[in-house]
């Protein structure tokens, strides 16, 4: 085998072993979904484009259908309807071929999947990379916790805030009717407001807080994932082209074996080429993603601790500065809505 086909870089082989109970192995229910994501990009058939590459492809080989010239096209004066019938087939044939290679790719990567889920196959294994994508999805899964228990507190906040606001308007009403009560009834009316109008602050605070969060989870975590799927996806086409390859180096050297084995070799050259940018990229976004969370997130929490405390130690003057301090502006009063609502 060639110096080529074992090189790994940071990467090794990692044999999955099975003693045959296959219905005791942990990733078989996702073995379904995965299967799924083999199949789920097929080949773009459309009449203005034709996409060469298949499964995981992007569209870089896009060719424009009015570049396809059959022989036809070449005659001095071909006739109009032989001309369209060159174009017809030639549009065919590039829409047959893209079927073909869409469908093989596929194979492959079916053959390979299912071989890595019940131990006859190897995969390529990058430890500290996966280990780092795996933190990554889990550190997801408990800041979109986070996140909608962040929103839930604003809900009931809310309600709280409309109750104090629908209270005070009536101890308000009401002093004005009792003049016995009216002092009572007054200050009453007062420290509603107040809290009321503290209220709102609060809720100015923390909707920051959810917008910021959910801007991390759900826009800048999610990018960097989708590159991972994109890396996932290239890493079993690469492991499926890999053992393509060699399942072919341990076959007979004859002419047309010579011939596939060139082949082979080149299709798993541009597959790991593929493979090792796409690592690449996917090394780098998780660097500069977790740069941004800790300065994203030691300012938010910053922000919610010093809003909570202020609040609920009834300091107005500290809940005030600290909108301040991150720059939160409410709207003015006599707003359509409340600044603090968050855009569901």
């Amino acid at each position: 085998m060639s110096d080529g086909i074992m090189s790994k870089a940071a990467t090794m082989e990692i044999p999955i072993s099975s003693n045959g109970d296959t219905g005791s192995l942990p990733e078989d229910d996702s073995l379904e979904q995965d299967l799924q994501q083999v199949m789920v990009s097929g080949p773009n058939l459309n009449e203005t484009s034709i996409v060469s590459g298949g499964y995981g492809g992007t569209a870089e080989g896009i060719i424009p259908t009015g570049t396809i010239k059959g022989s036809g096209l070449h005659q001095p004066h071909p006739s109009p309807a032989v001309g369209g019938e060159e174009v017809v087939r030639g549009i065919a044939v590039e829409k047959f071929d893209i079927v073909k290679k869409w469908g093989i790719n596929t194979y492959k990567c079916t053959k390979q999947l299912i071989s890595e889920r019940f131990g006859r196959g190897s995969r390529t294994v990058d430890l500290e990379l996966e280990t780092q994508i795996e933190l990554l999805r889990e550190t997801k899964r408990k800041y979109e916790c986070v996140l909608q228990l962040a929103r839930a507190f604003t809900n009931h906040f809310y309600s709280l805030v409309q109750t104090q606001h629908a209270l005070g308007d009536a101890f308000a009403d009401l002093s004005q009717k009792s003049p016995e009560l009216q002092e009572e009834f007054g200050y009453n009316a007062e420290t509603q407001k107040l809290l009321c109008k503290n209220g709102e602050t609060l809720l100015g605070a923390v909707n920051f807080f959810v917008s910021s969060i959910n801007t991390l989870v759900n826009k800048t975590m999610e990018d960097t994932l989708m590159t991972v799927k994109q890396y996932e996806t290239a890493r079993l086409e690469y492991d499926a082209y890999r053992t393509d390859l060699e399942e072919l180096s341990m076959g007979p050297r004859d002419a047309s074996t010579l011939c596939r084995l060139d082949a082979a070799q080149s299709q798993f050259q541009s597959h790991k080429d593929k493979y090792e940018k796409l690592r690449a990229d996917v090394a780098i976004k998780l660097k500069f993603l977790e740069e941004n969370k800790i300065k994203v997130m030691h300012k938010q929490l910053l922000l919610f601790h010093n809003a909570i405390s202020a609040y609920f130690a009834g300091n107005q003057q500290q809940l005030e500065q600290t909108l301040k301090q991150f720059n939160i502006k409410l709207k003015t009063p006599g707003a359509e809505k409340p600044s603090w609502l968050e855009e569901q």
